[in-house]
């Protein structure tokens, strides 16, 4: 029996490639969006109470900064992303990227508390291809959460 678009919509998975981002409340496309992780620090030590608790603890720290990377195509007039790394000083922005379903609603949202660029790309010159310009931003962020909505 065939499935119904409902159960088709709640039994598979969403693609990844509808996707937003939003930065301070200003929408801005990008073509990638990688390293988003939720990472907790493990610190493990030997201490001198080795008999009663064994000889190593293990404990986890707060969650760390993470590098993530955005990546869009260079479009002449738009200087969001240099702008953004040159803004004296560089200040965290709250980041949302959202991934859509098939209607562009969102679906799942990752909210960024914190992230602070580190580094801007420029693309990869070379007159032998034929490919679109990206730039590359680099962020270190912090205060990752999940949302499905």
């Amino acid at each position: 029996m065939a499935e119904g678009k409902a159960q088709q919509k709640s039994a598979y998975p969403l693609p990844a490639y509808n996707f937003h981002v939003t930065a301070d409340g200003q929408s801005a496309s990008f073509s990638e969006v990688s390293g988003l992780v939720i990472e907790h620090e493990t610190l493990t030590y030997r201490h001198g109470l080795s008999d009663w608790e064994g000889e190593t603890i293990t404990r986890i720290r707060p969650m760390k900064h993470v590098q993530v990377t955005l990546k869009k195509g260079t479009i002449l007039g738009q200087n969001f992303l240099a702008d953004w790394l040159n803004a004296q000083p560089a200040r965290g922005r709250a980041l949302a990227i959202s991934l859509c379903d098939e209607a562009g609603q969102p679906v799942v949202v990752w909210r960024i508390a914190e992230a602070i660029p580190t580094k801007l790309a420029a693309p990869t010159f070379d007159a032998n291809a034929n490919q679109v310009s990206i730039e590359t931003l680099d962020l270190m962020v912090s205060g990752i959460t999940v949302e499905h909505v």
